[in-house]
């Protein structure tokens, strides 16, 4: 009988600022590829859930009110890779965010012969992302989104799904705030795209265009990088 072969789980990343659409390009390749998204904050919450011994390190920090460590983050990570459901592999949202989070992810990857398979960057243009989120709103009703430039209802202030007339707007969704988080992200995601630029995995996707077509040039990273 031959020996059926080992297939390594892929390890993506998505890399992009607050409203380029890493979750909604996440979900496409979860469905299309079978990998499965992680995200920090979803992974805390469920190891604190769960009551891990890393879980039980998180909530203790998180009550005390201070950023849990990077150890930890590892800790959870390394936990939520062993499970079956990330047999064909997964897709990182939110981490790593610096790079010694890139070396101990590294690292980490290493102990069971993994590596960075494609950092993506989805690439968009700053002032248009003020737009894009600043306009953006929703009716509390049923949560349908709106936007003062690209979607209005049909009636002014009447929702056109459910006919509701209180929208609401995020709190951060304001011109200056969105501004500010752009150059934080760029600050902060500089030295990674350095970093994975060096390792030769990093590939650029220019985000501000349609939905699909986005996803598909995605795609065709991502297949090329599970093969």
């Amino acid at each position: 009988m031959e020996a059926t072969a080992t297939v390594t789980p892929a390890v993506l990343i998505l890399l992009g600022p607050p409203g380029a659409g890493k979750g909604t390009q996440a979900r496409m390749l979860e469905q299309q590829f079978g990998l499965v998204q992680l995200s920090t904050g979803d992974l805390l919450r469920a190891a604190v859930a769960a009551g891990t011994e890393a879980g039980k390190a998180a909530k203790a920090v998180m009550e005390a009110g201070d950023l849990v460590s990077d150890d930890i983050v590892i800790a959870i990570l390394r936990d939520r890779l062993a499970e079956a459901d990330c047999a064909k592999g997964v897709i990182l949202d939110g981490f790593p965010r610096t790079t010694v989070q890139a070396e101990a992810l590294d690292g980490l990857l290493a102990e069971s012969g993994q590596k960075i398979n494609a950092a993506v960057s989805l690439e968009v243009d700053d002032a248009a992302m003020v737009t894009r989120i600043s306009g953006r709103y929703t009716c509390a009703a049923c949560g349908e989104g709106y936007h003062d430039s690209f979607k209005q209802p049909a009636t002014a202030g009447v929702c056109d799904k459910c006919g509701g007339t209180d929208m609401t707007r995020r709190a951060d969704d304001n011109a200056d705030t969105v501004a500010s988080r752009l150059e934080a992200y760029h600050a902060q995601t500089a030295p990674l795209i350095a970093y994975y630029r060096d390792q030769g995995v990093l590939q650029g996707i220019n985000a501000m265009g349609e939905i699909d077509a986005i996803a598909k040039e995605l795609a065709s990273i991502v297949s090329n990088a599970m093969t």
